[in-house]
């Protein structure tokens, strides 16, 4: 049985997260979180969007998780900025994105951003419009389709608990910017069998270690890039 969720309890671990994760999140921000969460909890009953139903987990195993990834992300983005190879606004594809994550939360918090989620699941596709429209989120697309198919570039091609590495990138490898463009895959223990497994033209050039709070698991990002010279 699902545990009755505090509303002001929620929002206060949420921003408690956000501010140990070192993010200062607006007011506007928080509430658009917590409403992502309660479309996700709605619509989930019809959809089937997650495993996760308890309101608890969604908090911790969903949206902390997703925050945990977004300074990193900014961090990078900035680095591109200053390189002046992207585009603008900055266009993040989250690959697998289902219930939206972590593409909703990163859309809510970088505004700046152009952020679209693609799902072969038309109803998933369908629910990130739902949200974009419900969170008033301009940044924020949902697309239906298989990421083979893409072609428009991306600056940043990310992914959670979507396939193994080797698949994600040689699935989306059409859809990254070059030669600027970086893969974001959040896992959780250090995937070195997978890393070991990925094609020849791509390199590591980070695994950076997460810390979520109120999670006690092993989480961090695998940054990639193609190596210079790789073709589409």
């Amino acid at each position: 049985m699902t545990s009755v969720p505090n509303t002001a309890d929620m929002r206060a671990r949420l921003e408690a997260g956000a501010i140990a994760l070192g993010l200062a999140l607006t007011a506007a921000q928080l509430d658009q979180l917590m409403e992502f969460m309660a479309q996700l909890q709605k619509w989930n009953k019809v959809y089937n969007l997650t495993a996760v139903r308890d309101p608890q987990e969604m908090l911790t195993h969903h949206l902390l998780d997703s925050l945990a990834a977004v300074a990193p992300l900014r961090r990078h983005v900035a680095g591109l900025a200053g390189q002046g190879g992207a585009a603008s606004p900055v266009r993040l594809l989250d690959v697998g994105s289902g219930g939206g994550l972590p593409g909703v939360v990163f859309a809510i918090c970088c505004p700046d951003m152009d952020v679209s989620c693609v799902d072969t699941v038309g109803k998933k596709a369908a629910f990130i419009q739902q949200a974009a429209a419900v969170l008033r989120l301009r940044n924020l697309h949902g697309i239906h389709a298989r990421v083979e198919t893409l072609s428009t570039p991306f600056d940043v091609v990310s992914c959670r608990a979507f396939a193994s590495l080797p698949d994600f990138v040689n699935w989306s490898r059409s859809a990254l910017a070059l030669p600027h463009g970086v893969w974001l895959a959040m896992k959780g223990k250090r995937p070195d069998e997978e890393i070991a497994g990925l094609p020849a033209d791509v390199n590591v050039f980070h695994v950076e270690q997460l810390h979520v709070p109120e999670l006690d698991a092993e989480r961090c990002i695998v940054w990639m890039r193609p190596q210079p010279g790789a073709a589409k």
